[in-house]
């Protein structure tokens, strides 16, 4: 009997955390704050000092909060899409465990305060440009996600500036290295994004979100655009190693990871098949678990590279 308060407080305090997880999107804001690290860690070794520092933390602190805020912003004025659909009907606003004021006051609070406190522990530019990243997010790319499949293109935007944040968190300015990592970021973001799409085509349909996928039936201007930019993204992931930022290592790596998503491009392509159809399903989800590994990998080995 004794033991029966102790193990509801746990449980109490498990689900309290695993709402604000989903809130601020934990596993999303995660790789965010892995890729403003790389572009911290590239930045602190162009200017010949160590990265691990405490800019480095605030920036990483920062950068989490902004990140972390604009998703949970993200959940508020889309709470009523959300519930529509299966895949997010159980975060905590459309399932009812948490209020609307609650979760617009933590948002506005990790976002405002996430920019401050970069603007005071690193520099005005990166404090600036993460505000300026959120109000992007939340003010181009989520209405337009009801309007036009462009929703992706502009969403790639501000999905993309997070290595550039943490550029300028220690170079207090921009360097083609920084547009190269903006650039990788931009162009996975078109097979990772599409993929899901694809996936759960029902679940946006069913909200009116205008992904590509529920505009077009067959699929066909979805697997061009999912090959198109994979495609791109083959020469530009190579650029660090041009650029001197990598080694040879990464040179040979990034050819293999960027041909092997490409691959699994052009195989959810020569279904010829369109987004309802099982098969299909099972090569986007296929696509999408590459693009989960692709990005983290890309990274950790340019950084290695260098660190050998």
């Amino acid at each position: 009997m004794s033991t029966a308060p102790a193990a509801l407080a746990r449980t109490g305090w498990a689900s309290i955390v695993r709402d604000y997880s989903e809130l601020i999107k934990l596993r999303i804001t995660s790789l965010i704050v892995m890729t403003a690290w790389t572009g911290f860690y590239f930045g602190a070794q162009k200017l010949g000092v160590t990265s691990l520092s405490w800019t480095l933390l605030h920036a990483l602190l920062g950068i989490g909060l902004v990140s972390g805020g604009t998703a949970a912003m993200n959940e508020v004025v889309e709470r009523d899409a959300d519930a529509l659909m299966r895949r997010t009907a159980h975060r905590p606003l459309p399932a009812g465990r948490m209020s609307l004021g609650h979760a617009t006051a933590v948002a506005l609070a990790m976002v405002v305060g996430g920019a401050a406190y970069l603007a005071l522990t690193t520099n005005v530019l990166t404090g600036a440009l993460s505000l300026a990243t959120a109000v992007v997010y939340l003010g181009a790319y989520t209405p337009l996600k009801k309007i036009s499949p462009i929703c992706t293109f502009v969403g790639a935007f501000p999905g993309a500036m997070p290595p550039v944040l943490g550029w300028t968190a220690i170079r207090g300015g921009f360097d083609r290295e920084a547009l190269v990592l903006f650039a990788i970021v931009f162009l996975w973001q078109f097979p990772h994004f599409l993929s899901i799409a694809w996936l759960y085509r029902e679940d946006y349909e069913r909200a009116a979100i205008r992904m590509r996928p529920v505009v077009e039936r067959d699929g066909k201007w979805t697997v061009r655009e999912i090959l198109a930019y994979s495609l791109v993204l083959v020469p530009v992931s190579l650029a660090p190693s041009l650029l001197g930022m990598s080694g040879r290592i990464y040179l040979a790596g990034a050819l293999v990871l960027s041909s092997a998503l490409l691959a699994y491009g052009v195989r959810l392509a020569a279904l010829h098949l369109p987004p309802a159809t099982a098969k299909s399903k099972l090569r986007a989800r296929q696509l999408l678990q590459a693009t989960v590994f692709y990005l983290p990998l890309l990274f950790a080995l340019m950084m290695l590279n260098v660190a050998l």
